[in-house]
């Protein structure tokens, strides 16, 4: 399995942004839901190559 990572740079101004490497398809969404509950709503995002190739299925369990 490939390893998912989340760069998350805070800068001074408060803007948050999050880079998502190692995941496939609409599943980073999922992901982009969760990061926008956690530090607000989502301003500008940009797609990688990687939101284009298939998805590989795992199971997410969020619980708050």
């Amino acid at each position: 399995m490939e390893q998912q990572e989340f760069e998350i740079e805070i800068r001074k101004d408060g803007e948050v942004k999050v880079h998502m490497k190692g995941i496939k398809g609409q599943k980073c969404m999922r992901y982009a839901e969760l990061f926008e509950k956690i530090v607000g709503p989502i301003v500008e995002s940009e797609f990688t190559a990687e939101y284009y190739e298939p998805e590989i299925h795992t199971d997410i369990d969020i619980t708050t």
